[in-house]
């Protein structure tokens, strides 16, 4: 048997809000479906170079109205950078909160527009401790 991985869907409220905090991330735009018929828009984002492993967001049109409004269920996405501190800046200074801070170099949590919890992880080893990372409290859940 021959298994594929294919992709992570979440669905979204705001797509343009969305979209705009993966490329935050660093995602980017790899192909987009429009389906008048069905009233719904698919986004599918990657890792530069990595468009075998997208997230695709889902936009219903006329709302996701009956669904759970907590997308906690779902559990996290996942993605490995460089230099933590610098993408929790990043996110940071465009209004995102850090739900769970870098305090150790190596992990910290934010949450998407859909409330969708990001984890974001240190590439190799840990960095040292820094501030204003280092004596940051949680917020929230991750």
């Amino acid at each position: 048997m021959t298994v594929k991985y294919l992709h992570t869907m979440v669905r979204v409220l705001d797509l343009d809000k969305s979209i705009a905090f993966y490329k935050l991330l660093g995602l980017e735009e790899i192909r987009r479906h429009v389906n008048d018929k069905g009233r719904f828009t698919l986004v599918f984002l990657a890792a530069p170079g990595q468009p075998e492993c997208p997230v695709e967001l889902t936009y219903n049109w006329d709302g996701d109205a009956g669904l759970p409004n907590d997308s906690r269920h779902f559990g996290h996405l996942a993605y490995e950078f460089d230099n933590i501190y610098e993408v929790c800046a990043r996110l940071q200074a465009a209004g995102v909160l850090i739900n769970r801070p870098p305090r150790d170099g190596h992990m910290a949590f934010a949450r998407s527009p859909d409330n969708v919890s990001i984890e974001i992880l240190q590439a190799g080893a840990a960095l040292p401790p820094q501030e204003p990372w280092a004596s940051m409290s949680n917020t929230g859940h991750w």
